[in-house]
């Protein structure tokens, strides 16, 4: 009898999931706010739970952005801990005086929480993955949004999370989420591809003209990993060489003011065009006719603005990092380019010059592969991902 009812308590005991994120979050009007790409996801994580913790930077400011979006959950709760970086001597002493409190205040959240998610790589999930090391017997995931490419270059704080999440003497019941397929990898490490659009916004392919105006479209922040004044540089030397192109640009950030006077000193108002961040419709309708997305970046996690492009048919171009190559089928879905003007420029007009047959083809690949990956296949692989731990 005791052991039945021991079982029913445990049923009956809510779900708490703790969150652990760099992601700055905003309160207005009681609703707690964010990125909106993250929130969006996590949106789909919280409704497997009944009470929501979120240990994340806090920002006293109201005024919300077009990219800011609120959490849905009628029990969620922000604990704040304070912004920090470890890139200076000040930055390194700042973090050490600040790391007892943020200590404390995570291991408060973990002893609650039944379920643990990091969002890596990032400072605040660094300290949260070696404190869980304290707690083997609690399920965990990570939603890994760097580059995963064991090859690839990357700072030692990315490398250390890499090394003790997939660490089975340190790390237990972890789940690991990356971008792209890699070989070699250990048991805690799983596939994990995000989506923007549900099943029922899936379009059959239609084919294109590349015969007349060719239209472009860059979806990024507007920061030097991004790579937005080299973007419109190859679009402008596509056009000093004949060809008749386009660029529209969504996105912000600190080099927008740049980009913004770039276009206008060299009289490119007539087919560059910069919006700055645009809600999900208006990048959608931008979309549906574009011939080619275009993402040069020097570092990629999920490459959003690329997936979402090629789910209507438009062409991807992007550099060869990350799990790009993957995703593009090393050429055969996609565009691929060095960081070199001129060689790129070189290679997207010998593409074309392949005519409307290839490209459409091309393009057709892009729309089935991406169109694999929808937010109600999402919905079921993060349910897995919950159910299995």
């Amino acid at each position: 009898m005791k052991a039945n009812q021991n079982k029913e308590q445990r049923k009956l005991k809510p779900n708490v999931m703790v969150i652990f994120t760099l992601v700055k979050h905003k309160i207005k009007d009681g609703q707690l706010y964010g990125y909106a790409p993250y929130i969006s996801e996590m949106n789909i994580w919280n409704k497997h739970f009944k009470e929501i913790i979120v240990v994340a930077p806090f920002d006293a400011s109201t005024d919300l952005e077009k990219i800011d979006l609120s959490y849905i959950h009628n029990n969620i709760k922000l604990i704040s801990i304070p912004s920090f970086h470890v890139k200076s001597w000040f930055g390194v002493l700042n973090f050490m005086a600040k790391l007892p409190s943020i200590s404390i205040k995570m291991l408060k959240a973990m002893h609650k929480a039944d379920y643990f998610h990091f969002r890596s790589p990032s400072n605040v999930a660094a300290i949260a993955a070696i404190l869980q090391i304290f707690f083997p017997n609690k399920p965990k995931s990570t939603k890994y949004a760097g580059n995963w490419d064991p090859n690839s270059e990357q700072p030692w704080g990315y490398r250390f999370q890499k090394w003790l999440l997939t660490n089975s003497q340190l790390t237990k019941n972890m789940k690991v989420l990356v971008y792209g397929k890699w070989k070699n990898q250990t048991r805690y490490v799983q596939a994990f591809m995000p989506a923007s659009y549900r099943a029922n916004e899936q379009l059959p392919f239609k084919s294109k003209s590349y015969s007349n105006r060719l239209k472009f479209v860059f979806l990024g922040a507007m920061v030097y990993g991004k790579r937005p004044l080299f973007t419109i540089r190859i679009i402008q030397s596509l056009i000093e060489q004949g060809l008749d192109c386009e660029l529209h640009m969504f996105g912000d950030g600190s080099l927008i003011t740049e980009v913004r006077e770039y276009v206008d000193e060299n009289k490119l108002q007539d087919v560059i065009f910069v919006y700055g961040n645009q809600d999900k419709n208006r990048v959608k309708s931008a979309l549906l006719d574009a011939h080619f997305t275009i993402l040069p970046s020097k570092s990629e996690g999920w490459p959003k603005a690329i997936s979402e492009g090629m789910f209507f048919g438009a062409i991807p171009i992007s550099t060869k990092i990350s799990c790009l190559p993957w995703i593009l089928d090393n050429g055969n879905r996609g565009i691929l380019i060095n960081p070199d003007l001129d060689e790129a420029v070189y290679l997207i007009k010998s593409e074309l010059q392949k005519g409307d047959q290839y490209l459409n083809t091309m393009a057709s690949k892009a729309l089935e592969w991406s169109q694999q990956y929808t937010i109600d296949k999402l919905e079921k692989e993060i349910e897995k991902v919950i159910t299995n731990a």
